[in-house]
């Protein structure tokens, strides 16, 4: 497939546009609640099932993967059809799982039930599709920025998952969950106004070969696997994590983990008034080298030196204390709000007709890092036997996202000079066709 040239939209943001983007991040924050439910009940699953880190990872993974597969379909789909009534079948359905979510006791039967809370994950898809329709092109950024500050839902389940067992006790969390569903579901389908017929019947979603073949698309998604993808293994692994390199409780675990995710939720709004000012592309790159110094410094696992001296021996201790792990993993989350924001600035600049399939493939790739991430963190902590494991994992992804990036970024600009050159030469033909003409024929 032909790579299409940047392009833009002229359309006037549309008079429903902010009670749409209210709707669709309210929606967007209690399903993504439920997609990341287990990252709150997870060390108790642990526990009462004895679990290894690997099947650990496995667990958190299961409504990731489920998630992540839909959301290509979907998003394909949301370009044809209503993007609203799909959103809102997709908040229906998952309900009888969290009613089901008290009878279950195994493994298997919480991984089975893992890949139904995943339909939640496709509500970002969809959302992508209803919200890009309402805003004009220039302010693209802003709007799926804020549109993204529903990631901030899972939050919502970090609070409200020990205050439920608490109160109530862990029978009532999925009851309470879908209850909650319900409610957002009548007032999106009550107060959230339906898309623009005359922009949703022009629409033409791109077939899966096109996606397929078009290498942009695979760079906007190994981008998105790493500042979104990563972000959703951090918020389901770091609770054990904090437990095991720093001998916390479960609920302060918790409590720094929730700091995490809100503070790299909120400033994702932020990271799109940015991409619109500066450009998502700059924006991009400045986010990979803040978080590959970070990721250089965390993945250092904790290390006693011994020194032979002339009298003595001395020992040094190099490791990070909770305090400088915690900055260090707030700076990544601030970092990864802006390039969440910042890559489908990029995407609408390219493919602003088609944030339903260009913007399903991205998010389906992003949420395989969701999925396939936690999973490889437990490997890594079961094979070499430390904590760290998983910051060089990330490290090596994100490695292989910079030299990608920097590679595009040189071809374009071998392609603007040289199409700066052929203008220049193609001018300077006219002029010598010209002064041909003006000289007398002898």
């Amino acid at each position: 497939m032909a790579q299409p040239a940047p392009t833009t939209l002229i359309q006037a943001t549309l008079p429903d546009a902010n009670r749409a983007l209210l709707l669709a991040t309210l929606a967007f924050a209690a399903c993504f609640s439920v997609w990341t439910l287990y990252a709150a009940m997870g060390i108790a699953l642990q526990q009462q099932l004895a679990l290894s880190a690997t099947g650990y990872g496995i667990l958190l993974a299961a409504p990731i993967l489920s998630g992540a597969i839909l959301r290509l379909p979907l998003g394909i789909l949301a370009d044809r059809v209503s993007s609203r009534t799909l959103w809102l079948y997709q908040m229906l359905a998952v309900i009888p799982a969290l009613l089901l979510l008290p009878s279950v006791q195994s493994y298997s039967g919480y991984l089975w039930l893992g890949l139904w809370f995943g339909i939640s994950g496709v509500s970002f898809t969809l959302g992508v599709r209803y919200v890009s329709q309402w805003f004009a092109s220039s302010r693209q950024g802003r709007a799926l920025g804020l549109f993204g500050v529903g990631n901030a839902g899972v939050a919502i389940t970090f609070v409200l998952v020990p205050l439920a067992v608490h109160y109530a006790g862990w029978t009532w969390v999925g009851p309470f969950y879908a209850g909650g569903m319900l409610i957002i579901s009548l007032l999106f389908a009550l107060l959230a106004p339906k898309e623009p017929l005359p922009l949703a019947q022009t629409q033409r979603a791109l077939s899966l070969r096109q996606l397929c073949s078009d290498a942009r698309i695979w760079r906007f998604s190994l981008y998105y696997y790493f500042v979104f993808g990563s972000f959703l293994a951090l918020l389901l692994w770091l609770p054990q994590y904090y437990m095991q390199a720093y001998a916390m409780d479960a609920q302060q675990a918790m409590a720094f983990t929730l700091f995490f995710v809100a503070t790299s939720s909120m400033v994702r709004a932020l990271g799109g008034w940015f991409a619109d000012r500066y450009g998502g592309r700059a924006v991009n790159w400045s986010v990979f080298w803040v978080c590959i110094v970070c990721l250089f410094f965390l993945s250092y696992p904790p290390t006693t030196l011994i020194i032979h001296g002339v009298e003595k021996d001395v020992q040094l201790e190099i490791g990070l204390n909770v305090w400088w792990f915690t900055l260090l993993i707030f700076i990544i989350g601030v970092a990864q709000g802006f390039g969440r924001a910042s890559v489908y600035k990029v995407i609408h600049d390219y493919y602003p007709q088609h944030m339903g399939s260009a913007g399903g493939f991205v998010a389906a790739i992003g949420a395989l890092g969701g999925c396939t991430l936690p999973i490889l963190f437990g490997v890594a902590q079961d094979v070499l036997g430390i904590v760290t494991g998983c910051f060089m994992i990330l490290y090596g992804v994100l490695a292989l996202c910079m030299i990608t990036m920097f590679f595009a970024n040189q071809a374009a600009q071998y392609q603007q000079k040289l199409a700066a050159a052929r203008a220049d030469n193609f001018l300077l033909d006219d002029d010598m066709a010209i002064e041909a003409e003006d000289k007398p024929c002898k």
